[in-house]
């Protein structure tokens, strides 16, 4: 989850209240300090509060969570005057952009670091990595509207940020550190978005970097914010990013952004950002009472939903009108809007209660069949660790040399995940030795040998309707062979009551003559052995590695 480096003079000033007190309450609006030193704490948020992803953020949040400035914090939208077009030609690389001009804005260097800091954030977040959202910021005053919106040959060249020379928008590609990290995303373009003065000058390449030209400086007094994606949720972007800049004295002003998108039939249309209208919503009090348990009247919810800095009108004595910041794009439905309010009404002031209902819980027979297996491998010297669920492809399966075969029907039936929030998170995993020698590659240099093991589920099928337990351990240091990992599987199988049947195994992810299959019955159930030289080198392990994974259900079933 996000951490938010916040230092306290910053945070007090923007605020206006104590360190102390911010310390105190911060918890309560669902974040968790992590570390503190004597100038700045670090905060770990949510996920779904990237308006909490900057110092301003959290500052104008706890004004009204403290009764500092209650109520829905509203903005002054100006008329710029300052267009951008958008060339159909760039629709089918990376169709949406809106923009946001922010003037008289007082910079620090603290100031700018929280800026470019909420960027990434949002990058990652709302972002999926840039694919489908990636913001630039730019000194209004080093360039000249109106602005355009292109795509243009590999080819073109201008000054990256952070270098001095000219580049090819292709070298940009191969030499910049950004350009390295993203070019994932345009990997399938034949020509390359860009965003350009009248004058021809480059503002920026998105999503890979912005030019050297528009860097943003403590001089720095009217700031150019562009948002370019995939969809809709640029928009969510640009007004979390042009409200964080009001709060240090910028003034918003819209910006035209004329495009075939907004149009029909291919003619351009227009539509003005940013768009900062709060959403409305009705909320009944007979649903906030039955979700929190709580006997709250009409106005003691409207003073809870003004501390989360919503805006409330009171619609009789049974309804709420609810106003929803535009920076807010969590909330949703009038079950966000009930969660804010008990927020507001403090989780430490609502009193626990014990439940009506006595009842006797019971471990469940295969809960504890799995708790013999964990001290059955912590018996054999394992340490039990636990990873994420979800994969990627290329952990799966092409890290593990796991290609063709029976592997390539495996690989169609996987379940993915519709809108992953990464490369490195797409699917449901179908194994757990690749999760394992993830763990192992972040620890090759601490000391050795280690062992470690995970009990947990795998999924086949479109729709994960095949789930399985399994059991996976490997070990890893110098002298790992297959004798080791020959007489750990013999301890397991033997320990879950099981006659060994092993026959030679042609499993692509460990080496030929030093792998097996185990069987139960006429059923494979699983395949232990030595890990290929290649598999180990694709997760950046320079140690042997041996490992068994198994199919435990069988041995689970009463």
């Amino acid at each position: 989850m996000p951490v938010v480096r916040l230092f306290y003079d910053d945070l007090e000033r923007l605020t206006g209240a104590s360190i102390e007190r911010i310390k105190e309450r911060l918890p309560l609006l669902g974040a968790d300090i992590e570390r503190e030193t004597a100038e700045y704490m670090d905060v770990e948020f949510f996920p779904n509060r990237p308006d909490l992803f900057s110092v301003e953020g959290v500052a104008r949040a706890m004004r009204a969570f403290l009764d500092i400035q209650t109520g829905l914090r509203t903005f002054k939208v100006g008329s710029s005057g300052v267009e951008l077009r958008v060339d159909a030609e760039v629709l089918g690389i990376r169709p949406w952009v809106v923009c946001a001009l922010v003037r008289n804005v007082n910079l620090s260097e603290r100031a700018i670091e929280s800026l470019m800091n909420l960027q990434e954030h949002l990058h990652r977040g709302i972002g999926r990595n840039r694919r489908k959202v990636s913001i630039g910021v730019h000194d209004f005053g080093k360039v000249k509207p109106p602005f355009k919106y292109t795509a243009v040959e590999p080819d073109f060249s201008f000054v990256p940020l952070d270098f001095e020379e000219e580049m090819t928008m292709r070298d940009i590609l191969r030499r910049h550190p950004k350009g390295i990290e993203y070019a994932f995303i345009l990997k399938d373009a034949e020509k390359y978005p860009i965003i350009l003065d009248s004058e021809g000058k480059v503002l920026s390449f998105p999503p890979i970097i912005n030019a050297e030209l528009t860097r943003v400086t403590e001089e720095t007094r009217d700031i150019f914010v562009e948002v370019t994606g995939m969809d809709e949720n640029v928009h969510v972007a640009l007004n979390i990013v042009a409200c964080a800049l009001a709060e240090r004295g910028g003034e918003i002003q819209k910006v035209v952004v004329r495009s075939p998108l907004f149009g029909e039939n291919g003619e351009l249309g227009a539509i003005e950002t940013p768009r900062l209208e709060p959403v409305q919503i009705k909320v009944r009090l007979s649903e906030v009472r039955a979700l929190t348990g709580l006997e709250l009247s009409a106005e003691a919810c409207k003073r809870c939903a003004e501390r989360m800095g919503l805006g409330v009108k009171l619609a009789g004595n049974e309804e709420l009108d609810v106003s929803i910041p535009a920076y807010r794009y969590d909330i949703l439905h009038p079950w966000d809007v009930i969660e804010d309010i008990t927020i507001g009404y403090g989780y430490d002031a609502i009193q626990p209660t014990l439940p009506k209902a006595a009842v006797v819980g019971e471990e469940h027979p295969e809960e504890r069949r799995k708790r013999k297996i964990r001290e059955m491998m912590v018996g054999l010297g394992f340490t039990e660790v636990l990873t994420f669920t979800l994969s990627s492809e290329k952990k799966q399966f092409e890290f593990m040399r796991r290609v063709e075969g029976e592997w390539k029907r495996i690989r169609e039936g996987v379940v993915r995940v519709a809108d992953p929030i990464s490369a490195e998170l797409t699917m449901l995993r179908c194994s757990l030795l690749p999760n394992l020698l993830e763990v192992l590659a972040r620890n090759k240099h601490h000391e050795m040998p280690q062992r470690i093991f995970e009990v947990g589920s795998v999924f086949f099928g479109d729709e994960g309707e095949e789930e399985k337990q399994m059991l996976a351990a490997v070990a890893m240091h110098a002298h790992a062979n297959f004798a080791e990992v020959r007489s750990v599987v013999s301890a397991v199988l033997r320990e879950l009551g099981c006659e060994e049947e092993i026959e030679p195994s042609s499993d692509p992810a460990f080496l030929k003559g030093r792998r097996a299959d185990i069987f139960f019955g006429e059923k494979k159930a699983g395949v232990f052995g030595e890990l290929h030289p290649e598999v180990l080198s694709n997760f950046g392990i320079d140690h042997p590695v041996v490992g068994f994974e198994l199919n435990i259900d069988e041995t689970l079933r009463p």
